[in-house]
């Protein structure tokens, strides 16, 4: 009996072991999971599909647009900060490829330098007027005007002069009696530039001019009027500025690095756009012994012979000059195709994965042209590879993604067309997680390409008014473009990611057009042109306009920092010069 009762006690022990193990056990691990699901609750961050830049610990509305707040993709992609990825589709599409950065020997290879023609101060003059009065006629039109060494310039009426004459009559009869007053009344009408012949002949008539002429000194172009018909003038004052354009001088930069490689009297061949097909020789005058701190460089002189008024001060011209360093150095060098400039700064793209399609922009400096290659003087290492074929295509990405690119070197921000940057808004908004597609062709009806076909049409159209140097029919296209703007259809967008950045693009192609449509000074629509091209050359890539698209340009527009448009044709018409440097530039990249 006592045997049983152990029996059913040791029962009720294990019943109550085995209960307490199911009850308790599962609650710690409830406890456990739950805490996990609390701890990356707290992890996450929550976004704006339309302002990405904002990221919030909790669930909300933006600031920004009012908008709900959406839950941010946690980024594990691996990647850093300033990386991006393209996919194999994108890379084949836009044809992008690589080179790995070697070094080449630079001794026997031509060098390419840019520069501006200047007039040749040692061959300029200022005429000026030897004594005060009034201009009563000045026979200088215009600047510009070619005048010979003893042309009538200008006849002045001299109040001082008047006198000196009717002081030269007096002292005539008393040269006899007063040789030494006589003399001095002579030699002080000398000093105001009258000749022998014209001293003598008011003694001989005794009569008094009231005007005398002022003559050409020297043969040349007046450059600047400094007086009008009328002014009153004082004695020594500049009347014209004179050059003397036989010959002129090509400004060139060469940078410190380089100095050695350039001596006096070394033979330089030109070449500029104005005459493509010519060359022209020179010999290197002159090399600045003082360095620009700004620049890292020193300015190469170029004496050229221009008796066929060849060159105009102003013009662009290329210089190509044979190295002539005997050290034999190796220098890094990159194909000119890889470079995308913006401002004072010069970009590429490095490939920072040999395995993978991962890229990251890089700032560097460039040193001169050899060929089609730019000498790298900072920035770049032996053995990086960059991209060198579709590197607008790649950049493009890098907006798009919100990473560092060409116009927006802190990466993620989202700038104004005013600003001159192209930053795009990064879609953290999709859920997908497929944000390293971003940079592909986003798939959109045919219906929406033919809409922005049509305003492309309209690009092109106030592209050929700033060729032509037209800025009322420039205005009149903008606002064109506006109008085709207005009637592209949003609702055809129905993939979210589309239709979001396209509204980004189209408030920025909106602004610079109607910038555009609101000024008729050729040069402020020229900038703000720069501008509008950069974005549309953007939404092209995106959405696609079922065309064939040239992408050029020219490194000289906006006073040297370089500037991109669309074209229709391969054959470069440049829209930032017209007919000053109507072929600068070259095709950057071919979209399909």
């Amino acid at each position: 009996m006592k045997n049983n009762k152990i029996v059913i006690y040791i029962g009720i022990l294990v019943v109550g072991v085995l209960l307490g193990w199911l009850l308790f056990g599962g609650s710690s691990n409830e406890e456990i999971d739950h805490n996990h699901d609390a701890v990356a609750a707290t992890n996450q961050m929550w976004t704006c599909s339309m302002h990405p830049q904002i990221m919030q610990p909790e669930p909300g509305d933006c600031p920004i647009c009012g908008m709900d707040l959406i839950p941010a993709e946690s980024g594990s992609d691996g990647l850093m900060a300033d990386q991006f990825k393209l996919t194999e589709n994108a890379m084949a599409l836009a044809n992008i490829q690589t080179t790995v950065v070697g070094k080449g020997n630079v001794e026997g290879n031509t060098i390419k330098l840019s520069g501006k023609i200047a007039e040749n101060e040692e061959a300029n003059a200022v005429q000026v007027s030897y004594f005060a009065g009034r201009i009563e006629r000045l026979n200088v039109s215009f600047t510009g005007e070619e005048v010979r060494k003893g042309q009538l310039l200008a006849t002045i009426y001299s109040p001082e002069l008047y006198a000196a004459q009717q002081e030269l009559i007096t002292a005539a009869s008393l040269k006899e009696s007063q040789p030494a007053l006589y003399k001095a009344v002579r030699n002080k009408l000398k000093l105001w530039k009258l000749s022998e012949n014209q001293i003598n002949q008011i003694e001989e008539t005794g009569k008094v001019k009231e005007n005398f002429p002022v003559y050409a000194t020297v043969s040349g172009t007046v450059t600047e009027k400094l007086v009008e018909q009328g002014d009153y003038i004082k004695q020594g004052q500049p009347l014209l500025k004179i050059a003397n354009l036989n010959t002129v001088w090509g400004n060139f930069d060469v940078y410190e690095n380089q100095i050695d490689r350039f001596k006096k009297g070394q033979e330089v061949m030109i070449t500029t756009n104005a005459y493509p097909n010519k060359e022209f020789k020179g010999k290197v005058d002159f090399i600045d012994p003082v360095l620009n701190t700004k620049t890292r460089t020193v300015t190469l002189r170029v004496v050229l012979s221009n008796k066929d008024d060849v060159f105009k001060p102003g013009m662009f011209v290329t210089a190509n000059i044979e190295g002539s360093t005997a050290k034999n150095d190796e220098v890094l060098t990159i194909p000119a195709s890889a470079v995308l400039w913006t401002g004072e700064r010069s970009v590429v793209y490095l490939k920072t994965n040999p395995d993978q399609p991962i890229f990251e922009m890089r700032e560097i400096k460039l040193g001169n042209q050899i060929g089609n290659e730019y000498e790298v003087v900072e920035g770049l290492f032996v053995g990086n590879e960059i991209v060198t074929n579709g590197t607008f295509t790649v950049d493009a990405a890098a907006q798009l993604q919100g990473k560092k690119s060409m116009m927006n070197k802190d990466g993620g921000k989202v700038m104004t067309g005013h600003e001159g940057h192209l930053g795009m808004d990064n879609n953290a908004s999709n859920k997908e997680s497929d944000h390293t597609n971003m940079n592909e062709r986003l798939e959109v009806s045919e219906k929406f390409q033919q809409q922005l076909n049509s305003v492309y049409n309209a690009y092109i159209n106030l592209k050929d008014a700033l060729v032509k140097e037209d800025s009322i029919s420039t205005s009149a296209n903008a606002t064109t473009l506006l109008n085709k703007l207005n009637k592209v259809d949003m609702k055809l967008l129905s993939d979210n990611k589309a239709h979001n950045h396209w509204m980004s693009l189209e408030g920025e192609i909106k602004s610079s057009a109607t910038s555009i449509s609101e000024t008729s000074d050729i040069k402020s629509q020229r900038d703000h042109f720069k501008h509008l091209s950069s974005h549309l050359i953007n939404a092209v890539q995106l959405f696609g306009i079922n065309e064939k698209v040239y992408v050029e340009f020219c490194p000289m527009a906006d006073n040297n920092n370089g500037a991109y448009w669309l074209s229709k044709e391969e054959k470069v018409i440049n829209p930032y010069f017209g007919e000053a440097m109507l072929t600068c530039g070259e095709v950057k990249q071919v979209i399909e």
